[in-house]
């Protein structure tokens, strides 16, 4: 059975058990995400975005997954539009220099392009990190905890409990985010369909007035004023009965605008004083508002008739005075 020569099996030679499942090294997989783009797993540039589960993502990555959804993975598909994402106002880290990465060169991966601009600590997975959705601004949350104020401490806006969003949230973090953001949803709901319906209510109650302005600009131009009494008796009798009108009342109205009718100038003595002087009975001679000079250059005046030759030769000369 083998064992020559003194040679002692250890057990696990001879018994085999289920291996083990590899473990990830947490702080590789820390750095990543906070390095990389959670749709396109490729580096981190700017314009930076962050949905309300606080994931981040490069904006270019998200206009492309939003218009070809099939490159959207699953734990993306609550994002619809841009108005699902937010853009954050980081602040950069002065001490960080990007260089290319090398064969078997040292690469660090604690540092961070960004850093909390009140405490000054490395957004690099160590500390959490939270944004405001209201402004977007990101800071540590242990510097939102050390500084209690409901004021932004980057940009000075205020918000509320409901506006932070810790970035990269996992296991009860994740699930607070999770509400938080159905809250958010079904808020922004309420107030788009309260808006509609206040809308609506304006629409309706700008009908009546245009209608009824309308209405009494039509009764303006088709009553005279001496009409409005009769109107107003006639408006009256229609209200006390559903389907009768005064009689009365409309026949004042009738015999009225025949009154009227007859009363009303004919159409010679409205017309216009000037047009009188393209009549065949005008005459220059004797039209009291014309001067002698004027006079004198038509035929009709006196010189004229008593000596036609010598007006028609001055007008030769112009020298009619």
């Amino acid at each position: 059975m083998g064992c020559d020569g003194g040679t002692i099996p250890k057990r696990d030679e001879l018994v085999r058990t289920k291996k083990k499942p590899e473990q990830k090294d947490k702080n590789s997989e820390l750095s990543f995400r906070w390095q990389h783009c959670t749709i396109s797993q490729t580096p981190l540039q700017s314009p930076i975005v962050s949905c309300g589960l606080g994931r981040l993502y490069n904006k270019v990555a998200v206009i492309e997954a939003i218009l070809d959804r099939t490159n959207l993975p699953d734990v993306c598909q609550h994002i619809k539009s841009l108005k699902d994402v937010k853009d954050l106002q980081l602040t950069n880290n002065p001490s960080f220099k990007p260089s290319a990465e090398k064969g078997d060169a040292y690469i660090d991966r604690q540092t961070s392009p960004y850093i909390c601009p009140v405490i000054g600590l490395e957004m690099n997975g160590k500390f959490k990190f939270v944004f405001v959705w209201s402004c977007g601004c990101v800071v540590s949350e242990r510097a939102l905890k050390e500084v209690k104020t409901k004021t932004c401490h980057k940009c000075q806006k205020p918000f509320s409990d409901d506006d932070i969003i810790i970035m990269n949230a996992e296991g009860d973090d994740l699930e607070l985010m999770k509400t938080r953001l159905e809250a958010r949803q079904a808020r922004l709901r309420a107030e788009k369909k309260n808006k509609c319906e206040a809308k609506r209510r304006n629409k309706i109650a700008e009908q009546p007035i245009e209608t009824a302005v309308s209405g009494s600009n039509n009764s303006t131009e088709t009553n005279k004023p001496g009409d409005t009494s009769q109107m107003n008796e006639c408006n009256a009798s229609t209200k006390k009965g559903a389907s009768t009108v005064s009689v009365k009342a409309i026949s004042k109205l009738i015999g009225n605008k025949s009154e009227m009718a007859a009363k009303r100038p004919s159409h010679g003595d409205i017309s216009d004083p000037q047009f009188k002087k393209t009549k065949g009975s005008y005459s220059v001679s004797s039209d009291p508002r014309a001067t002698e000079v004027f006079k004198s250059l038509f035929t009709t005046h006196k010189r004229a008739r008593t000596d036609p030759s010598k007006v028609i030769q001055k007008r030769r000369t112009g020298s009619i005075g």
